[in-house]
């Protein structure tokens, strides 16, 4: 066979911005290849001339030997036959085609090459607060459009001078292209200002804002993806003023701290955590506090875990390192509570000026709002429930073909989804979908992407859930709609990200969904497969008295689940203590709620159940913050762990009570409202509440096993996945984990993609579209 004299060589993939061109071009001078390579809306494109044996040779190393930062998803070659008189490689300038088909890069944390530049007193970029390059510094956050070149983005009001040009033009240099470069000469500077967003001059703002910060100042700090509010870690007045200010009385505060030396001080901290905490994306995560924590006792109230997350930013960097700033600061979003993060210097003025006393600022636009991701270690597994900055917008790659299709998400912890093809993307959070400005922020973000991505939704998604915003935008469209249920959403979801087609079992556990049978759902367990599913089994329905009024009072739930278990209100004697408190006056209105049936929808959710169990031990019997209870409850039950809980569940598993397993419309119901009469007998009977949190866990957890694996055998169907923002309790699910698989069962989780409501739009975009592939807008809901 004759030798090829060419390959046309297509990548596809995040292969722009991460110094793919420059890598391409160097491998090709080692290899002796001629030729060129562009970046293209489809990717990069590379044309190649050499003979036969350093052609293969160098599509090989094309993908073995790709930048740490890239992530090639297709690399497809085909010979070009067409003589080539190109001598050497050339890097051309890029082209704009009709679609967008590859992927920008998420926000990336400051490499160790610019730090050490950065610290470097001989360096021309010293001390620069931006000072980025090919391997690291902002992507997403400040990109208009694709290809990602600098007249693309923010940067481009910023014209280089003589040495950050010719670095950006020199193939073999770590900046070529990279589109934020800059030096003190001529790219972003910071300025510090008093919270009118007066300027005052200053030599050095870092050291004013260090100042500050150990002078117990708030501060607003203008950072990659939007504000932070910034306080010192250590300071228990500082942090309850901000809380004060913020509207945010207890809702745990991330801190940024120096170095991992200072983590290590407070936290424990695991070797997969620690990878966590230094990867690229460096989200927040949640680890558990020492005994001997120091830091300010109001950052994380009545629960054993802090957010935790280290420098990512040059500034942040520098800040650490000026004389008297605290090694640990709390930095959370820069908003008034249930808005978006402000990102506009005159809009954080405007609207934080009443909360800070000092903004730190920067004059580089933020084309892109996003926040920090947050995420966890359990069962030694990464967790990501916040996917945002570090994670977006790389795409979800999955086997199946999509059209054009948008997901619209839910309300709570929105996001949404673009799909096309093989890939979808997910959008970074956008919060609760509850107000206009978070509406906006909403809307503003799926114009951006969709431009981005030159993607044109023929079929829309959305929560079967009628009063969403996000689902009364899709029915605003007027193109097809198809309406996916909510927890059949979740388990699409992790389905997806482990290229599952199904079928499984879906065990899903979290606050509401909107069930077709007009209940609220919450609790289940949904035999499920792409396109369509069957519920099998779910918690029993308990009543909520005043509706939503029930998800913050706790108490309300106490009192009904008790009413459940006794078949009316709970007798005097057994009353908790907890519940007594609550005034009588009070109790009777609930009482006769329940007795008449007025305004108390039923429901299967397991986050109620947790409320009922948190009021009885009296954990919890108002929350100011969505899951507190909950969150409060496991961290109690935490306190009475022993190195051999993981044995314990086994003592609850298959043993269940008459009671405790029923069948109700042909469907297994778990009597839940058991398991808070057992707790309320357990306190009367003197177990402390440690022991009967973690009793009460133990309970949901054996019940669970036992309906799983009755399933499985009765099914045929040995692969469960694990869903919903339940499942962010990690007692709960590395119960599970531990659990299942000695009964012949593989367990699934989201470990890239949030379980909680999160992950939704990727479900509904996945569903959706494979139903509209076969044109069958039935969700497939049986019984």
């Amino acid at each position: 066979m004759k030798d090829p004299k060419g390959f046309e060589i297509l990548i596809r993939g995040t292969v722009q911005g991460v110094g793919f061109r420059p890598f391409v071009y160097n491998l090709a001078s080692r290899l002796e290849i001629n030729g060129t390579v562009t970046n293209t809306s489809d990717g990069v494109v590379v044309h190649a001339h050499a003979p036969g044996d350093r052609l293969s040779a160098f599509v090989e190393a094309l993908e073995a030997e790709a930048p740490p930062l890239s992530r090639i998803v297709s690399l497809e070659h085909h010979e070009i036959s067409e003589p080539s008189d190109v001598s050497g490689f050339t890097i051309l300038a890029s082209k704009t085609g009709d679609t967008a088909c590859t992927a920008i890069p998420p926000d990336i944390a400051l490499c160790s090459d610019c730090l050490a530049e950065m610290l470097d007193p001989k360096d021309h970029r010293h001390h620069y607060p931006f000072i980025n390059c090919t391997n690291c510094g902002p992507r997403f956050s400040i990109v208009e459009s694709i290809p990602y070149d600098r007249p693309k983005t923010s940067m481009k009001v910023f014209p280089m001078c003589g040495v950050c040009d010719e670095q950006y033009h020199d193939p073999t240099d770590r900046r070529f292209h990279a589109q934020p470069n800059a030096c003190g000469d001529c790219g972003p500077q910071l300025s510090f200002h008093d919270n009118k967003g007066q300027l005052l001059p200053t030599d050095s703002p870092l050291t004013e804002t260090s100042k500050a910060l150990a002078a117990d100042k708030i501060l607003a700090i203008r950072g990659l993806g939007g504000f932070h509010l910034t306080v010192n870690g250590y300071s228990h007045q500082v942090v309850q003023t901000l809380r004060q200010r913020k509207g945010r009385p207890d809702k745990p505060l991330a801190v940024m701290m120096a170095n991992l030396e200072v983590v290590k001080q407070h936290c424990h901290i695991s070797e997969e955590e620690k990878q966590l905490l230094q990867s690229t994306a460096q989200p927040i995560v949640l680890l558990h506090k020492k005994d001997t924590f120091s830091l300010a006792d109001n950052l994380a109230p009545q629960i054993d875990e802090l957010g935790v997350m280290l420098p990512y930013t040059p500034f942040h960097h520098l800040l650490f390192q000026q004389p008297g700033c605290p090694d640990a600061l709390v930095m959370t979003s820069g908003n008034v509570s249930g808005a978006p993060i402000c990102t506009a210097n005159d809009d954080a003025i405007q609207r934080l000026g009443k909360i800070a006393d000092n903004f730190l600022l920067h004059n580089r636009d933020i084309v892109t709002r996003i926040d920090d991701s947050v995420a966890r270690v359990t069962n030694s597994r990464q967790q990501i429930y916040r996917r945002a900055r570090g994670y977006v917008p790389a795409p979800v790659e999955i086997p199946w073909k999509l059209p054009q299709v948008i997901g619209c998400g839910g309300g709570l912890k929105s996001t949404f989804c673009l799909g096309r093809e093989n890939s979808a993307f997910l959008s970074q959070h956008i919060g609760d979908l509850f107000n206009l400005e978070s509406y906006d922020f909403y809307l503003e973000s799926i114009e951006h992407l969709q431009n981005v991505f030159q993607i044109e939704p023929e079929i829309a998604v959305c929560d079967q859930h009628p009063d969403y915003l996000s689902s009364h935008y899709a029915s605003e469209l007027d193109i097809p709609l198809y309406r996916v249920q909510h927890h059949h959403a979740h388990a699409v979801t992790v389905m997806a990200e482990h290229g599952i087609s199904g079928p499984v079992l879906g065990v899903i556990m979290d606050g509401t969904g909107y069930g077709p049978d007009k209940t609220i759902w919450g609790g289940e367990i949904l035999l499920a497969d792409l396109t369509s599913y069957k519920r099998l089994a779910h918690l029993q329905q308990l009543r909520l008295p005043g509706g939503d009024a029930a998800a913050a009072q706790p108490w309300r739930m106490g009192l009904s689940a008790l009413y459940s278990a006794f078949d009316g209100p709970c007798p005097d004697e057994l009353l908790p203590q907890s519940l007594d408190r609550i005034p009588l006056e009070k109790r009777k209105v609930i009482h006769t709620m329940l007795d008449n049936g007025f305004n108390t929808p039923l429901s299967s959710s397991c986050g109620r159940l947790f409320d009922a169990a948190a009021s009885i031990l009296g954990v919890r019997q108002d929350i100011s913050y969505e899951g507190q209870a909950a969150i409060e409850l496991e961290s109690l039950a935490r306190r009475s762990m022993t190195s051999t809980w993981h044995h314990q569940i086994e003592d609850f598993c298959g043993r269940s009570e008459p009671f405790q397993l029923g069948k109700e419309g042909g469907k297994i119901e778990i009597c839940s409202a058991e398991f808070v009469k057992l707790l309320a007998a357990a306190v009367q009977t003197g177990t402390s509440p440690e022991e009967a949190a973690m009793m009460f866990h133990f309970m949901l957890i054996g019940n669970l096993v036992d309906v799983v694996r009755h399933l499985a055998e009765s099914t045929g169907v040995r692969q469960v996945v694990l869903a919903g923002g339940c499942m962010q309790n990690s007692l709960l699910l590395e119960g599970l984990f531990h659990a299942l698989p000695p009964h012949n069962i593989e367990v699934y989780t989201g470990e890239t993609l949030p379980i909680n409501d999160g992950g939704i739009s990727l479900g509904q975009t996945i569903t959706g579209g494979l139903q509209h592939v076969s044109r069958n807008s039935h969700e497939g809901y049986q019984g």
